[in-house]
């Protein structure tokens, strides 16, 4: 273990290295001194989390206890991160970009069947963002359950306490977690953990892939969002190019923000991206106006940093997104400054512009199974959804009544 003055010292530098501002500087060690006569007053010298966490729990005036009742504040948040940092610094030596607003609540035996269970998956050949999703899920559902007898007490009484409190999330996202949670069991199972007849008792999601309809823009609203962009600042270049990207090419939102250097193939124009998806990779051509895009921030916007990553975070620690950033708040940031109004019916973040470039495509008459590809659709069906989204594509669909009439007649 290293003590808590040297670890406090250590951070410190790593965190002037990274940037943080001053003001935060300021803030960090004015906590830092606050922790540290805490261990001194209990005669501990060495750094350890539980110990930290008995410092925030006491600052706080009852950090469990609120986060038990749900009462958490930003202030208590804030002195959690600290400890967490610490801890981080102490075992990686290293600073991540986030942290959970909570303590973990899973001991470490559930941990450790959350940790099998993804191990399980990859071994399986599920992609990546499967992996992490559905190890979510499953900390959620093992925390849920451990509450209730654990996974050895597990029945359908417990199942359908967990599905009741999904009420008023989307159908899709209910699909999504009970298919984590029914892949969890089936593990589960394999190790003996459950009986065999629970995983009977998860009730069937219908799918909703084909009764959805995409939402889309109109292509002047997103030529407006294009143009509001303030391209003389280096966040503005990197927004314009990541919003390009996505709207001319069709790039999911997290392989636009995962897109490295080597994807780039500036010689034969064109980029080359394994989908986090699907784990198959598609070629697309490296269009003029997005290319000098990436150009003119990577030269005049990126800041200096040696991730493998084109676009980055620009706020200390400077570094590529993190999984859990979708993108969402940079165009409507940017929608916002376009005047572009923003119903709350339909959806608006970077996979709709998705949706608006296949759209746009079919109206256009591009060949469906040419979508596809642009796309990366392992399956022709899974675009065909899009023919939703257009009034033009389906009013032509559309039966003519009077001819119908006149037909019967002949």
């Amino acid at each position: 273990m290293v003590a808590v003055s040297e670890l406090v010292s250590g951070l410190d530098a790593e965190l002037v290295r990274l940037g943080y501002r001053p003001s935060t500087m300021v803030w960090y060690r004015g906590c830092w001194r606050r922790l540290e006569r805490f261990f001194t007053s209990r005669g501990v010298q060495e750094f350890s989390l539980d110990m930290a966490m008995a410092w925030v729990d006491e600052a706080c005036g009852g950090f469990f206890v609120k986060e038990q009742a749900g009462t958490l504040k930003a202030t208590d948040v804030y002195l959690f991160r600290v400890a967490a940092m610490l801890d981080d610094f102490a075992v990686r030596g290293a600073v991540l970009r986030r942290y959970s607003r909570t303590v973990d609540k899973l001991s470490a035996d559930q941990g450790d069947v959350v940790s099998r269970f993804q191990a399980w998956l990859r071994a399986d050949g599920c992609a990546m963002s499967t992996v992490r999703s559905y190890g979510t899920v499953a900390g959620e559902f093992v925390a849920f359950t451990s509450r209730r007898g654990g996974l050895a007490g597990l029945d359908a009484g417990v199942l359908g306490a967990f599905v009741t409190t999904l009420a008023g999330y989307q159908a899709k996202t209910v699909e999504h977690k009970l298919c984590a949670v029914r892949s969890l069991l089936r593990f589960a199972i394999g190790e003996g953990l459950v009986d065999v007849a629970v995983l009977e008792a998860v009730p069937a999601a219908k799918s909703t892939r084909q009764a959805r309809i995409p939402s889309v823009w109109d292509p002047a609203d997103v030529a407006k969002i294009l143009a509001a962009i303030d391209r003389g600042n280096p966040c503005g270049k990197r927004d314009y190019a990541l919003i390009l990207l996505i709207t001319r090419l069709g790039l999911r939102g997290v392989d636009a923000k995962r897109l490295r250097f080597a994807d780039l193939d500036w010689p034969g124009n064109r980029l080359s991206v394994v989908q986090a998806k699907t784990g198959h990779r598609v070629q697309l051509p490296l269009l003029k106006d997005v290319g000098w895009a990436i150009i003119d921030y990577v030269q005049h916007g990126r800041p200096t940093c040696d991730c493998p990553q084109v676009f980055v975070r620009h706020t200390a620690p400077i570094g590529p997104f993190s999984e859990q950033d979708h993108l969402h708040q940079i165009l409507v940031k940017h929608a916002r400054v376009a005047h572009v109004s923003l119903s709350e019916q339909r959806r608006h973040g970077m996979h709709s512009l998705r949706h608006t470039l296949a759209t746009r495509l079919l109206e256009r008459g591009t060949p469906i199974e040419q979508i596809a590809d642009i796309l990366g659709h392992q399956q022709v069906a899974s675009t065909g959804v899009y023919l939703k989204s257009s009034l033009g594509l389906l009013a032509q669909c559309a039966l003519d009544p009077d001819a119908l009439t006149s037909g019967a007649r002949r």
